[in-house]
């Protein structure tokens, strides 16, 4: 039995770090070179900069946290302990990838190419993440939040949140950047679905 849990044990943490390495390979190589916008915390993080001159310094913790205490109510203290672990990974595994630099091409004249790789990246990764009980930041736990509450499939709870920051960031983003992120979401939400609900 004890062999058992070790194994269970092993495996989720597997599952963790895979997705977040694929996660923070996708956002640095992908995301950061062809500036690919973002919903959910991190797209309101840059609206709030844009809007309210309020630093994602300040905002990102303050948002993340909020999202992690719905977590918490919501969820238990055992997400919580999981959703930390996969925060630190993921800036574990992102600052890895700024030391030895992009290792793919910059797809920035290709914005859908972008969208749709973006997407595959953040799906997987996230999808992983998920499935092995954790999240990558608030994002994540307000989307597991919302499913919960809402009784909804994950999928409709991460496009929920990215729709409405996406509309909001229509204010000052051009719409053809919009246009490449609602694929970028749509791919992600998807496949965040399906990876973490498989057994």
């Amino acid at each position: 039995m004890e062999l058992a849990k070790q194994k269970s044990l092993a495996l989720r943490v597997c599952l963790l770090l895979a997705g977040a390495a694929t996660l923070a390979f996708g956002l640095f190589n992908v995301h950061s070179q062809s500036q690919i916008t973002e919903g959910g915390v991190l797209g309101l993080t840059l609206l709030l900069q844009h809007w309210f001159h309020l630093s994602p310094g300040i905002s990102a913790p303050v948002l993340d946290v909020s999202c992690y205490l719905l977590g918490l109510r919501f969820l238990g203290a055992g997400f919580l302990k999981w959703a930390l672990a996969g925060s630190a990974a993921f800036s574990a595994f992102y600052n890895l990838f700024e030391h030895f630099g992009y290792a793919l091409p910059n797809l920035g004249g290709k914005p859908l190419l972008a969208a749709v790789a973006g997407g595959l990246f953040v799906g997987v990764g996230v999808g992983l993440i998920v499935r092995a009980g954790g999240a990558s930041g608030g994002d994540d736990a307000l989307a597991l939040v919302i499913a919960k509450v809402f009784q909804c499939p994950l999928s409709r709870a991460y496009l929920a949140t990215d729709l409405t920051v996406l509309t909001l960031s229509a204010s000052y983003i051009p719409l053809r950047k919009i246009a490449c992120s609602l694929v970028t979401v749509t791919i992600s939400s998807f496949l965040i679905e399906r990876i973490s609900k498989q057994t």
